[in-house]
C-alpha cells in the first residue's frame, strides 16, 4: 500500500526544465521524438505498480548497484609517467541540505525542474511541452526530464539515449520518489551534479569557483552555479564570461518567473556585469593541467563523467613528458617578467593528430584555472591568411603571377557610408608602407593586408571559411550566418588548437588528422576498450599534395626572409606570423615535416594592448616566433633533418584568373614589376628585423575547385 503523499515543502524554484547536455547533440527524427515521449508519459500515467511489472527487476531499486563513488581513474603520459588521477571523494565534499545556500537550491529547481515540487518523478506537463517543441523542430531543442530523472541516470543507468533507457529512467524516478523524500533527492542531487572545471557536486563548486562553501553563495554566484550543469565546457566562466553572464541572467529571470526573488532585486543583479570569481586550487597535484583537462574533457564524451570520475579507467595519452618541458622552458626563457602577458603552446604530430604538447604559461601565476589552449579563442591575425592563400592555390591561381596593388583599400558594401561608422571596410598596412604592383606571394611574405583584402573579396569569404573547416579549424567561423571579408586577415577568433591542427594538415601534404590526446583506455576490469578506437589515426586527404606544396614553398620562404625569420631551425621549417589590432594578440604558426606548433601570447584577461613589453610592441614576428623556435630547435634535435617533398604527386594546374571588379586597378604610371622585384629582393637584407606588426591589422573569405589529381593516403 503506498504511503499518504507528503505535504510538498514551500517551492524552491521553477523554470522550463532542462536536462543537462553533457554529450555531443544527435539528429532523432520527429516520430522517434514523439515515440520516446510518450512512452515515458505512459509510465507516469499508468503508475508505479504496472510499471514495475512490466519491467520486473529493471525497475527495482534494491536490485541495482549504484556506481561506486570513489575509484578514480588515472591518466598517464606517453612515457607511461603519471600525470594525475581524476578523483572521485577528493575533488567532492558531501554536505546536507542545510549546508547549502536556499539561493543556490532555489537556482537549480527553477533552471533545472521548476515543477520539483509537485511532480512524482517525471513531469508529464514538462514532457509534452518539451515534445511538442521537438516535433515542431524536429529535433530535440527541449528536455523534459527532472531532477529525479537525472539523479537516477547518474547513480543508475547509463546515458545512452534509446526510447528503453528513458523508460526504465521514468521507472525507477517514479520508485526513488515513492522511496526517498524530496529533501534528499535534491541534496543528493547537488551532491552529485558536474559544475565543471573537476568540481563535482555544490560545494567543490563553491570552493571552485568563489572560494567559499556552498552555505555562502549568495543569489548572483548560486545563479551563476545552478546554469553550468546543463553544458560545463559551454558555459565555462573562465573560458566564456559573456556565455555565462547570459545563462545566469537566465536563471535569475527564470526565479523571477516563479517569484523566488523580486523583480527589483533581479535587476540589480542583471545589472552586474562582471563575474565574482575567485578560483581554488584545482590543480594542485595534477602534472599538465592544460592538457589533463582537455583529457577529460575528451573522456566524458565518451563515456559519461560518473565513469570518468568513478570508473577506475587508466588512461594512457600521447603527451611527451620532454618536449612539455621545453614548452614551458621556452616560454617562460623569453617571458621572464612577472607582468609579462601570458602565452600559449601546442603541438601536433601531423601524421597521426597526436598532440605532443599542450601548455601555457601566465607569468607571476602558479596555477592556470582554464585551458588557453583548447577553449579560449582569440584573433588570429595574418595567420589566418594562410587559408585564403590556400584557398586560392586551390582553385587555381598562380601566387607568383597573379599581381594585386599594394595601396589603402576600402571595401564600400554600401554607397553612403564611412571608414569611421564601420559601414565600409578599410584596409591599410600598420606603418602605411606599401608596395605597388605585387605579386601574392610577395604580399604573402611582406603581410600585406590590402593584398589579401583583395583576394579574400575575389576567392570569397565563403571559400576561405570552407578552406579553414577542411584542413582543421573548428570553431564557427560566420557571423549571424554571414562570412565577412575581415575573416581572412584574421577578425573571427579561434583556438591554438584549430590554428595547430590546420598548419599540420599543410605539413602532411594536405592529409587532415584529428587531433587526439588519448591512446588508449583500459577500463576497471583490466580489458581495454577497443570500441573506442583510441590511437588509430582519423586522416582524411582535404587538399591535392600539389596545393599543400605550393603553401608550403611560400610559407617556407616567409621564415627564411620574411616576418618569420626569429623562427628560423637548422633545418626545413614553414611558418606565417600574425598581430592583431592595437598589439592584443600576437601569433606565430609553422611547421616541419615532423611537427606542427601554434603559440599564442597575449593577456588572459581580454585584448588588452601589448605596447610595451621589455621595450617594444609585441607582434607575431617577435616573441612568438622566438618562443616558437625555443621549442622547436631542441624538441627535433634528436631526429634526423627531413625535407619538405621536392616536387609534389599532383600539381597544381594553373587556371587562368582576372582580378574581381573590387580589386584595385593598376596604375600604368607606377614602377613596372621587374622594378618592384628588385627593390623588394634589395630589402630582403633587412628581413630579419622585420615583423609583420606592419600590416597584420585587420580581419576575410573562400572556396574553389581543387586542382589535378589526388595522391592516395600513405
Amino acid at each position: 500500500m503506498s504511503r499518504p503523499r507528503r505535504r510538498p515543502p514551500r517551492p524552491v524554484d521553477r523554470e522550463l526544465p532542462r536536462s543537462r547536455r553533457r554529450r555531443r547533440r544527435r539528429r532523432t527524427p520527429a516520430l522517434a521524438i514523439a515515440l520516446g515521449a510518450a512512452a515515458v508519459v505512459l509510465v507516469a500515467g499508468i503508475g508505479a505498480g504496472a510499471t514495475v511489472y512490466a519491467f520486473g527487476t529493471s525497475c527495482n531499486l534494491d536490485s541495482l548497484q549504484p556506481v561506486r563513488i570513489g575509484q578514480n581513474s588515472f591518466v598517464y603520459a606517453a612515457d607511461g609517467s603519471l600525470l594525475g588521477a581524476i578523483p572521485a571523494e577528493r575533488n567532492r565534499e558531501v554536505v546536507s541540505l542545510s549546508r547549502v545556500s536556499p539561493w543556490m537550491r532555489k537556482a537549480t529547481v527553477a533552471i533545472e525542474d521548476r515543477r520539483f515540487f509537485e511532480h512524482e518523478g517525471v513531469d508529464v506537463e514538462g514532457i509534452a511541452r518539451a515534445v511538442l517543441a521537438d516535433i515542431r523542430a524536429g529535433k530535440v531543442v527541449q528536455g523534459g526530464s527532472t531532477i529525479t530523472q537525472q539523479l537516477v541516470r547518474n547513480l543508475y543507468i547509463s546515458s545512452e539515449r534509446t526510447v528503453a533507457r528513458k523508460i526504465k529512467e521514468a521507472c525507477l524516478a517514479v520508485k526513488l520518489e515513492q522511496s526517498w523524500t524530496k529533501r534528499r533527492i535534491l541534496q543528493t542531487y547537488l551532491n552529485q551534479v558536474y559544475y565543471g572545471n573537476l568540481a563535482y557536486g555544490v560545494e567543490a563548486a563553491a570552493q571552485t569557483y568563489f572560494g567559499k562553501p556552498a552555505q555562502d553563495l549568495t543569489l548572483q554566484e548560486s545563479a551563476l552555479l545552478a546554469g553550468l550543469t546543463q553544458a560545463p565546457s559551454a558555459y565555462d566562466p573562465f573560458v566564456e564570461p559573456r556565455k555565462a553572464l547570459e545563462r545566469r541572467d537566465r536563471v535569475l529571470r527564470a526565479m523571477v518567473d516563479e517569484g523566488m526573488v523580486t523583480r527589483e532585486r533581479a535587476a540589480a543583479e542583471l545589472r552586474v556585469r562582471e563575474l565574482p570569481l575567485r578560483p581554488g586550487k584545482r590543480f594542485r597535484e595534477i602534472r599538465e593541467p592544460y592538457f589533463f583537462g582537455y583529457v577529460r574533457d575528451e573522456l566524458i564524451v565518451r563515456y559519461g563523467a560518473e565513469t570518468v570520475r568513478s570508473g577506475g579507467l587508466r588512461v594512457y595519452t600521447t603527451i611527451v613528458p620532454r618536449w612539455q618541458r621545453l614548452a614551458r622552458e621556452a616560454i617562460s626563457g623569453v617571458l621572464t617578467e612577472r607582468d609579462d602577458p601570458a602565452a600559449a603552446l601546442i603541438s601536433i604530430d601531423p601524421a597521426t593528430g597526436a598532440i605532443r604538447a599542450m601548455t601555457a604559461v601566465v607569468p607571476g601565476r602558479a596555477t592556470n584555472e582554464f585551458n588557453l589552449l583548447s577553449q579560449a579563442r582569440r584573433q588570429p591575425g595574418s595567420t589566418f591568411k594562410t587559408f585564403v592563400l590556400t584557398a586560392a592555390v586551390a582553385r587555381g591561381i598562380n601566387p607568383e603571377s597573379t599581381y594585386y596593388v599594394s595601396a589603402p583599400y576600402t571595401y564600400r558594401p554600401v554607397e553612403n557610408g564611412s571608414c569611421d561608422d564601420g559601414s565600409w571596410w578599410c584596409v591599410k598596412t600598420y606603418d602605411s608602407s606599401y608596395t605597388g604592383w605585387t605579386s601574392i606571394s610577395r604580399a604573402t611574405i611582406r603581410s600585406d593586408n590590402a593584398v589579401y583584402a583583395q583576394l579574400t573579396l575575389d576567392v570569397t569569404p565563403e571559400r576561405v571559411a570552407e578552406t579553414a573547416r577542411a584542413m582543421g579549424v573548428r570553431t564557427p567561423l560566420d557571423v549571424d550566418g554571414a562570412y565577412v571579408p575581415a575573416m581572412g586577415l584574421g577578425s573571427i577568433a579561434v583556438s591554438p588548437l584549430d590554428m595547430a591542427s590546420a598548419y599540420a594538415t599543410l605539413a602532411a601534404g594536405g592529409v587532415y588528422a584529428e587531433p587526439t590526446a588519448i591512446r588508449r583506455v583500459v577500463l576497471a576490469d583490466g580489458n581495454e576498450d577497443r570500441d573506442g578506437r583510441w590511437g588509430t589515426p582519423n586522416r582524411t586527404r582535404v587538399l591535392p599534395d600539389g596545393v599543400a606544396w605550393e603553401v608550403t614553398r611560400i610559407l617556407q620562404d616567409n621564415v627564411r626572409y620574411g616576418t618569420g625569420t626569429r623562427a628560423a631551425l637548422a633545418r626545413p621549417a614553414a611558418g606565417k606570423t600574425g598581430t592583431t589590432d592595437e598589439y592584443a594578440d600576437a601569433w606565430f604558426v609553422g611547421y616541419t615535416p615532423d611537427l606542427a606548433t601554434a603559440v599564442w601570447m597575449g593577456y588572459t584577461r581580454g585584448e588588452i594592448p601589448m605596447e610595451s613589453v621589455h621595450g617594444i610592441s609585441v607582434s607575431g614576428g617577435s616573441f612568438p616566433a622566438e618562443i616558437w623556435h625555443a621549442f622547436m630547435e631542441p624538441a627535433l634535435e634528436r631526429r634526423p633533418v627531413r625535407e619538405f617533398p621536392a616536387e609534389p604527386v599532383a600539381p597544381v594546374e594553373w587556371q587562368s584568373f582576372t582580378r574581381g571588379p573590387l580589386a584595385l586597378s593598376y596604375d600604368p604610371y607606377a614602377a613596372p614589376a621587374e622594378e618592384e622585384e628588385e627593390k623588394d629582393a634589395a630589402a630582403e637584407g633587412d628581413a630579419v628585423e622585420q615583423d609583420d606588426a606592419s600590416s597584420d591589422d585587420t580581419p576575410g573569405r573562400s572556396s574553389g575547385p581543387t586542382a589535378g589529381p589526388q595522391p592516395q593516403l600513405p
